[in-house]
């Protein structure tokens, strides 16, 4: 993984109680998550889960954590400071009923306008994966998820203490960040819009 400059970025700006849920620390025992057994292996290929996306060449977003993170939909990892902007990062958990509630807008994105801003989920504090795979595939998710089971991007420098939750990468690799619990993708459109200063076009 390519090295890192200093991030002048307030990434404590994240550091933001959200009305949704609380993001509470799991124990170090609850922790040890098997993300490649069987199950869960055959879990996530009848959902049809996403594959982490490609990693451009170009530089990505340098204030975010340089912190490899498992691929929900394979074997594979990525850093969130290897995501390539304009992009959308969208916090959340199966236990969370707001970040239930947003999914489906945020496949609506995806679908229209998926081409024009990469949609791309992290599954929060939750060390029990399969949960997480079940409620993609239940709500038709196609996009692409990370997996932070432990907590590991708030070790990192990233504070999370509430789900869902929002962080942008602008297409210079700028980033900024919002409350989450949006339930229409007129709302999804609208947060977009105003974060990474685009002009959204369905394409789909």
């Amino acid at each position: 993984m390519r090295g890192r400059g200093a991030r002048g970025l307030a990434l404590a700006a994240l550091a933001v109680l959200l009305v949704g849920c609380d993001a509470g620390e799991p124990s170090a025992l609850e922790c040890r998550v098997e993300v490649d057994t069987p199950d869960l292996v055959a879990d996530r290929e009848a959902a049809g889960t996403a594959d982490c996306p490609e990693i451009a060449t170009s530089p990505g977003a340098a204030d975010l954590p340089d912190l490899e993170l498992q691929c929900l939909g394979s074997t594979s990892t990525m850093a969130l400071s290897d995501v390539q902007g304009p992009a959308m990062i969208n916090f959340w958990a199966s236990n969370c009923g707001p970040c239930r509630d947003e999914l489906p807008a945020l496949q609506a994105f995806h679908e229209r306008y998926g081409d024009q801003v990469a949609v791309i989920g992290v599954d929060f504090l939750e060390t029990y994966p399969a949960a997480a795979i079940d409620l993609n595939r239940l709500s038709g998710v196609t996009y692409p998820s990370l997996a932070d089971a432990c907590g590991d991007l708030n070790e990192a420098g990233l504070a999370i203490y509430g789900l869902p939750q929002f962080v942008f990468v602008a297409a210079d690799g700028s980033v900024s960040n919002a409350l989450g619990g949006k339930d229409s993708l007129a709302d999804v459109v609208a947060l977009v819009e105003k974060h990474l200063d685009v002009d959204l076009e369905p394409t789909r």
